[in-house]
């Protein structure tokens, strides 16, 4: 499409890429048919090839207005539209700028959602204060309502952490909401690497990518630092990967060096830790993991976060593993639509999460499973919280 950019972003970076990107777009509209909040509203605003349009006259000088905020919020980020999309739009991107426009530009936000958003950037990166939260709610969980309650995880037993003990080594980011909701996955994660030869050490600290997608770009970067600061050592030792197990984690972690470009304090570290970056179902596979024997006749219907198949274009990956390791991996339908989770979606759209949740759960339970697999700590709490069926992260089956 053809595009006159606004003089305030024409000459930035932040512009060329824009422009680059929104020229790619031909409108075709094939990206409707994967775009989840178009399927649940049938709104043209609230699909891909609508918010590209909006983003295209916010960057030309128009008015932001709220009704154009709350379409991009609307968004999930899901990036479904790009595995679709013939052209190679990267709308994620296009995506990220267009909503820190609209934050500059539009309205201010009421009183109640600046507080929570608030709230989030002040709790969730933030391990210690997030475990400290998360202990009091669990404490507390007995006299919480049921819609409360059922969003609280459990506590569980945690795997010991294997001493390092092999030449060959690897760092983990552990992120901000997995260490304390879910300590058991990356603890497993050490133990079936440290059983192929491959020493996993931690590194702690949030990836930037809740504040990144509010957007506060700002904290977002400075987090993003951070997390880098503590892979660099071991990477300055040698580590052969920095390994993410949460996928929502890994596909923010691959985007440092692109995020970063312009640092000129950072821009080469980041180019470093992006390039080492892997998701661990690419390190299990790479790895060529054999894992132990699976009960017989148990049925996994695994749930593929978008992160993972939309964000870092990894298919089919986890369910070999779950397969090698004796599970029947169960086809379920839709399985390229988003679950609602979204990051800090489900706590800023409730609405649209629930139903998003409510449509995913039916279709995994379509398959009669006796266990749900997925690949990330967002969507394991958020299809936790309203099924019985018993989610975990995939790491955790091996």
């Amino acid at each position: 499409m053809q595009t006159a950019l606004a003089d305030f972003i024409r000459e930035t970076p932040r512009g060329r890429e824009a422009d680059a990107i929104l020229r790619k777009c031909v409108h075709c509209g094939l990206c409707t048919a994967t775009c989840p909040t178009y399927r649940l509203l049938g709104n043209e605003l609230d699909s891909p090839r609508g918010r590209i349009y909006l983003i295209k006259r916010m960057l030309e000088g128009a008015a932001v207005g709220a009704a154009t905020q709350l379409h991009l919020d609307r968004c999930l980020g899901c990036r479904a539209c790009e595995s679709t999309c013939p052209s190679g739009v990267e709308y994620g991107r296009l995506l990220e700028s267009g909503k820190i426009v609209a934050e500059q530009n539009a309205p201010q936000r009421g009183a109640k959602e600046r507080a929570l958003r608030r709230l989030i950037l002040a709790v969730v990166p933030h391990e210690k204060r997030f475990a400290f939260l998360l202990r009091i709610a669990q404490k507390l969980a007995p006299v919480l309502p049921h819609r409360l309650r059922a969003k609280i995880p459990h506590q569980r037993a945690v795997p010991a952490w294997p001493a390092p003990r092999h030449r060959r080594r690897m760092v983990m980011l552990r992120g901000c909401v997995q260490p304390a909701a879910a300590p058991a996955i990356d603890a497993a994660a050490a133990q079936l690497l440290d059983e192929h030869g491959v020493s996993l050490l931690g590194a702690g600290g949030c990836c930037g990518g809740v504040a990144l997608h509010l957007p506060a770009a700002k904290k977002g970067l400075a987090l993003a630092r951070k997390a880098i600061d503590a892979c660099w050592p071991p990477v300055e030792q040698g580590a052969e990967a920095v390994v993410v197990s949460a996928s929502g984690c890994a596909v923010t972690v691959k985007e440092y060096a692109h995020l970063l470009r312009d640092d000129p304090a950072y821009a080469e570290k980041a180019r470093v830790v992006s390039s080492l970056a892997r998701d661990l179902s690419e390190v299990a596979a790479a790895l060529n993991i054999i894992p132990a024997i699976a009960p017989r006749n148990l049925r996994v219907a695994f749930h593929s976060p978008c992160t993972l198949q939309h964000g870092q274009k990894i298919t089919g990956v986890v369910e070999r593993l779950l397969e090698d390791a004796g599970y029947t991996v169960a086809a379920t339908p839709n399985h390229h639509l988003c679950c609602g989770s979204a990051g800090t979606y489900s706590l800023l759209q409730p609405g649209l999460s629930r139903q998003l949740l409510k449509n995913k759960l039916h279709d995994l339970h379509s398959a009669a499973p006796d266990l749900i697999a997925t690949a990330n700590i967002g969507c394991l709490l958020h299809l936790q919280s309203r099924t019985a069926t018993p989610v975990r992260h995939w790491v955790e089956l091996l």
